[in-house]
């Protein structure tokens, strides 16, 4: 094995990556989430823990959920990852597109790990399809997917208290929708990470790719924005004086 290059081993699966710098990092972001998904979902919201918190123990809750995310592969090193430098095993480059909030990066971690694993079983149930229905298949399955995760979301968030929704139904639906807009763009992409043997990809691409999806996101979203509108009816005295970027001709003169 050359310095930086990962190469292959024989495993097969339909499921799992056939990197297996990427397969173990795949495999323990499933295997964590459980604990952070408990800590959260199944002792502080229902025994309503949150009610005497303050900033501090948000940021802890963060911390403790997300920090094992990167700690524990550095403690307990997979075989896979025992021969690489740190820069060139998965679980560092699977975490540079999700530098978010604590809490958002482990979450997000999981639902693009479910992507990569449903996309590519998906791909060897239609690898002998003709290649444009893969295409139209693989399309539909991101865009079903990515609904599906945000739908999931915003219910699992409905029953907190301090939120307030002006139209339920159509944030549940088309809500749900815009939201998914961030997983339209990044699950192929992430999927795209040390996924073809033999073309490991090192950490500035990772964090360029990570770019150009936030950007491609931001874009998509303002298209919204522009030709869509807001998704409930927004009363005149709520609304910008005028549409488009504070630094166009037409604002300063309101100001």
């Amino acid at each position: 094995m050359r310095a930086g290059k990962e190469e292959p081993d024989c495993y097969s699966s339909l499921w799992l990556a056939p990197n297996p710098s990427k397969r173990w990092g795949e495999l323990f972001f499933l295997l964590y989430t459980p604990f952070w998904l408990t800590l959260c979902l199944g002792i502080v919201v229902p025994f309503k823990l949150y009610e005497s918190f303050t900033e501090l123990e948000y940021l802890l809750i963060g911390l403790v959920s997300a920090v094992p995310a990167f700690l524990l592969p550095m403690l307990f090193v997979g075989k896979a990852d025992s021969s690489l430098a740190w820069k060139d095993r998965y679980w560092v480059k699977a975490s540079v597109p999700h530098t978010t909030f604590l809490l958002t990066h482990v979450c997000f971690l999981f639902y693009h790990v479910t992507s990569n694993i449903t996309l590519r079983r998906l791909r060897h149930f239609t690898a002998a399809w003709p290649e444009q229905v893969q295409w139209v298949a693989e399309a539909a399955w991101i865009l079903a997917f990515s609904y599906f995760i945000a739908y999931l979301e915003t219910v699992a968030i409905s029953n907190f208290p301090y939120y307030q929704f002006v139209d339920r139904a159509s944030m549940y639906t088309v809500g749900s929708l815009f939201y998914a807009i961030y997983f339209i763009v990044s699950f192929p992409m992430f999927l795209r990470i040390d996924e073809k043997p033999g073309d490991p990809w090192d950490l500035p691409r990772a964090a360029i790719d990570a770019l150009g999806a936030a950007m491609l996101v931001t874009i998509i979203l303002d298209l919204w924005r522009i030709f869509l509108g807001p998704i409930v009816p927004i009363p005149e005295t709520k609304q910008c004086l005028q549409p488009g970027l504070p630094w166009f001709p037409g604002h300063a003169a309101q100001i």
